[in-house]
């Protein structure tokens, strides 16, 4: 009974230590305000005026607020070949319908949270995963419905495209709550596609991928092991290790980016 309490109490300390480490140092505005929040360009994309190949990236940030502590918000970015802009795939809570591709910067602030990119896909991959994503926007099964926790939210939709888009060859951060929702499902391949996960209703499940490592949700948190970062991925935090994370494989030849 004692060796129950005690793992149980280590458990709860797991999954609470990487939020309230985030709420206590990860620079993380509580009580921002999105009408003033930071949402400048950081020089991660190649500038359409000189790069005529198509390019697809995809991103994630802090969510805005006290999400952030918990969580992050991913999408997905294009620009076919010869087009002057990119268009920013996403879904949002507000408005309607939840998803939207909309013309913009692939690069900016999330509300004040500085984006990390995942994974540049230039050149035939690029148009290749273009021509798929475009075909399969309108057969995304949430279009019209969000929910923060524990799905469908921005990261779900992340999930599903980057699944069945094979090109995209990249895996989410451990952080992105909402990514290992599967509706009525229950098994699926993982988002890099290189293992398999168990999900119920993405607050219980397990994955295990080359990419993601292996991973065990609870609640919506993650804890688990990252291999390739030689590191251990922690609730909030996401991974904490020697090497920096793997999320994806840059594919194809891309000029020099545009500067900040």
């Amino acid at each position: 009974m004692l060796k129950l309490l005690v793992g149980v109490l280590i458990l709860l300390s797991l999954l609470a230590g990487g939020p309230l480490y985030m709420w206590g140092f990860g620079g993380i505005d509580t009580r921002g305000d999105w009408r003033s929040a930071d949402r400048s360009s950081l020089g991660l994309a190649p500038d359409p005026s000189q790069t005529h190949q198509a390019v697809v990236q995809v991103y994630s940030a802090r969510a805005f607020n006290w999400r952030g502590i918990f969580a992050v918000h991913a999408w997905v970015a294009t620009k076919p070949e010869g087009a002057a802009h990119y268009t920013v795939h996403q879904v949002t809570g507000w408005g309607r319908p939840a998803l939207t591709s909309r013309i913009g910067g692939p690069d900016r602030a999330w509300f004040g949270s500085a984006p990390t990119l995942h994974a540049t896909f230039c050149g035939s991959k690029a148009e290749r995963a273009i021509e798929r994503i475009e075909a399969l926007l309108p057969e995304y099964p949430y279009r019209d419905h969000y929910r923060a926790w524990p799905g469908p939210n921005s990261n779900t939709f992340v999930a599903w495209l980057i699944r069945e888009v094979p090109e995209l060859d990249v895996a989410l951060p451990s952080s992105a709550i909402g990514k290992d929702y599967l509706g009525d499902s229950v098994l699926a391949r993982t988002p890099s596609g290189t293992g398999m996960q168990v999900s119920l209703g993405g607050v219980l499940g397990a994955a295990v991928g080359l990419r993601e490592g292996v991973e065990l949700n609870l609640a919506g948190l993650v804890l688990g092991i990252d291999p390739t970062a030689l590191g251990i991925k922690l609730p909030g935090i996401g991974t904490l290790g020697l090497l920096a994370p793997a999320y994806g494989r840059s594919q194809g030849e891309c000029p020099p980016m545009a500067a900040g």
